[in-house]
């Protein structure tokens, strides 16, 4: 997902793989191996940052691993979250809510989209222990983002027919070149 505020630029981002690239349509491993975690986990929050996004999915960098980042503290309607999620799995979600979503991987496309308004996770941190957690608001939105990208799909895949046609030409440019010729709110 994306949020609003720039930041100054790092020579530490990894590039963000973009829409076309068949690591984003593959389900990810299970994190078995913890010791690469820290070192991956400090480029994609640079990454994160670099690119002005408010959660990332370690496939949208490259790595094939269960593990994604949110950072939702600059959101005024919420306290947020700053948080390494590893070995993510829903176990449970009520509600629903229409928010616009974006994607790092698919730049300036941005639709509403309808997802459950409040999950329970489970997970493991980065020292290996598991934990139960309810999110609700922004921070469960990116985080649902976040494992939808970890199970190979994207938030366009909840567009209907008709809304899905007229991305298609934008996504066959993202595609080809990384970018579209001009941008669009769905």
């Amino acid at each position: 997902m994306i949020q609003e505020n720039p930041i100054n630029n790092s020579t530490d981002c990894l590039p963000v793989i973009k829409y076309g690239e068949s690591i984003l349509r593959t389900k990810v491993r299970t994190v078995k191996d913890f010791t690469i975690i820290p070192e991956i986990v400090s480029s994609m929050y640079e990454t994160m940052r670099y690119e002005n996004g408010n959660g990332l999915a370690a496939n949208q960098v490259g790595w094939d691993l269960n593990l994604l980042i949110i950072d939702t503290r600059n959101h005024d309607d919420e306290n947020g979250y700053n948080q390494i999620i590893i070995n993510a799995k829903i176990i449970h979600s009520e509600g629903e809510i229409i928010m616009e979503e974006g994607c790092l991987s698919i730049p300036n496309i941005r639709a509403e989209i309808k997802r459950p308004e409040t999950i329970i996770i489970k997970f493991q941190n980065i020292d290996q222990k598991y934990y139960e957690q309810k999110y609700t608001g922004i921070t469960s939105r990116a985080i649902q983002h976040e494992i939808d990208h970890l199970n190979g799909k994207l938030f366009i895949d909840y567009l209907s027919q008709t809304k899905r046609m007229l991305i298609k030409k934008r996504l066959l440019e993202i595609s080809k070149t990384g970018n579209p010729s001009s941008g669009i709110i769905l």
